[in-house]
């Protein structure tokens, strides 16, 4: 039985709000995340993805593609039809340019020939975003002690479910680095970095929420099927998916360090989810 104590906390990351959702009380007295996923899931093993392609990093332009908010507030305060024209054809529009998009924008008195303008130049909807996996791995061992990481990730009515196979990845030959922690003055150790780069198909706009959890089940499909353990361990983000931008990229970074009892182990230390857009 579970005793809602209901928690939030606000954490800013680079320019980005990261909330830890309502977590609550079980009868053994551990904080357990209240899952807010939907039932249906897709499931994808990551370490097929390519480590090798790492995602395309954009430069950013002294001046942002313009909003809808920005082009209705610019209409209203005067600027003229060409103005407004000639700013979306150099700039291009991070705009809703569906129907309702264009039929809001024709009642906050956006002229008809920008509204042609934002129909033509308006970025493409983001339909996926880039995703950045990166894995260290502090300490000489050999594999970890919960052999499978998962993501999972709300997306409407749906829940993609995103794992990898530690043991499988740590026996390829990845590209990686090797560096050197030396944040404890008395002993270096070795830290073994692996990244992987994919996509992430999203179908909805807005708050979407991220769960992220090691665990010795290979076969989970839900979050639902993680034992108390695992969900009193498991970590929760939220970010805001924009319906146009130049960039969709998020960075999600998992420390792994070694076993003070089992050496040749790797304990889930925890991850950092963060994303940005332009």
């Amino acid at each position: 039985m579970l005793a809602h104590a209901l928690v939030a906390a606000l954490v800013l990351v680079t320019g980005q709000v990261r909330v830890e959702v309502p977590r609550a009380t079980s009868a053994s007295g551990q904080s357990v995340p209240v899952l807010p996923f939907p039932g249906e899931t897709q499931t994808v093993n990551i370490i097929q993805w390519d480590p090798n392609q790492l995602p395309r990093i954009y430069e950013r332009t002294e001046q942002l593609p313009l909003t809808d908010e920005e082009v209705a507030k610019l209409a209203q305060a005067g600027f003229d039809e060409a103005q407004l024209v000639k700013m979306v054809e150099q700039r291009r529009c991070a705009c809703d340019a569906s129907a309702d998009g264009l039929i809001r924008l024709k009642q906050s008195g956006v002229p008809r020939g920008v509204l042609d303008a934002v129909s033509t130049h308006a970025l493409r909807p983001n339909r996926v975003l880039d995703l950045l996996v990166t894995l260290d791995f502090t300490g000489e061992s050999r594999t970890a002690r919960e052999a499978f990481l998962y993501f999972f990730v709300e997306d409407g009515d749906l829940t993609r479910v995103f794992s990898a196979n530690l043991p499988d990845l740590l026996a390829r030959q990845n590209r990686h680095e090797t560096m050197v922690d030396r944040s404890d003055i008395l002993r270096a150790r070795t830290v073994r970095r692996i990244q992987l780069a994919g996509q992430v198909s999203l179908k909805t706009y807005g708050s979407h929420r991220v769960m992220v959890v090691a665990s010795a089940n290979p076969t989970l499909t839900h979050p639902t099927q993680l034992t108390e353990a695992e969900r009193a361990k498991a970590q929760l983000y939220t970010f805001e998916y924009p319906r146009a931008s130049l960039q969709s990229l998020c960075r999600l970074t998992a420390g792994y360090r070694r076993d003070a009892v089992l050496a040749y182990k790797w304990n889930f230390q925890g991850s950092r989810f963060e994303c940005e857009w332009n």
